[in-house]
C-alpha cells in the first residue's frame, strides 16, 4: 500500500514538474514583468499635452500614469529629468462623450466617454524614439442624473477609471518584449 501511495506522489510531482517546465519553456510570464525597450531603466513621465476642450484631463491621465508605474515598478520612475534614461511623452488627442442609452427621445440615462491618446518613449540624450503607441483608446460609461452636478461628478469618475485602465495597458504594452 505504501508503495502505491509513493508511486502516486512521485507521478503527481513529475506531472507538476512537466507542467511548470512547459510554462517556463513557452515564455509564459506575467503582464508588465518584461524590461523596458532600448535598455531603459529610469523613466521620467512628462505631463501629457491636452488637445481637447476638457480642462484638466492632462493632470488626471498623467497622475494615473505615474501611479501605475509606481505600483508596477516603483524603482523605474524618477521625479527629475536629469536622472532619467528616457522620457514618456504623450498627447491626449480627443475626448468624446456620447449617449448610449435613453429614457426617452430627449433624455439620456447613460453616456460614455471615449479617450484617444498618442504616446512615445524618447531617449533623453539624442531624442531617439524607442517606443511609440498611437491611437490608444478606451471608453467608460457613466450614469446621467437629473442634477447636472451629479452628472458632471459621474463623468469625472468615469474619466478617472478610464485613465487608470488605459495607464495599465500602457505600462503592459511598454514592457511587452515580443
Amino acid at each position: 500500500m505504501k508503495k502505491v501511495i509513493l508511486t502516486l506522489k512521485a507521478r503527481n510531482i513529475g506531472l507538476i514538474s512537466i507542467c511548470l517546465f512547459c510554462l517556463v519553456a513557452c515564455g509564459y510570464r506575467f503582464a508588465g514583468s518584461g524590461a523596458f525597450p532600448g535598455g531603459v531603466n529610469q523613466i521620467f513621465i512628462e505631463v501629457l499635452e491636452n488637445r481637447t476642450s476638457k480642462i484638466g484631463v492632462e493632470r488626471i491621465v498623467t497622475n494615473q500614469l505615474v501611479f501605475e508605474f509606481s505600483r508596477q515598478r516603483e524603482s523605474s520612475l524618477v521625479s527629475n529629468l536629469k536622472d532619467a534614461d528616457a522620457v514618456l511623452k504623450g498627447t491626449i488627442k480627443s475626448i468624446r462623450t456620447r449617449t448610449i442609452s435613453r429614457v426617452d427621445t430627449e433624455l439620456a440615462s447613460e453616456r460614455e466617454v471615449v479617450m484617444k491618446i498618442d504616446l512615445k518613449l524618447v531617449k533623453k540624450d539624442g531624442g531617439e524614439i524607442i517606443w511609440a503607441a498611437n491611437g490608444l483608446s478606451d471608453r467608460e460609461a457613466y450614469d446621467v442624473n437629473d442634477v447636472k452636478i451629479e452628472t458632471d461628478r459621474n463623468e469625472a469618475l468615469a474619466l478617472t477609471r478610464l485613465s487608470a485602465r488605459i495607464s495599465e495597458r500602457i505600462f503592459n504594452r511598454l514592457t511587452d518584449s515580443f
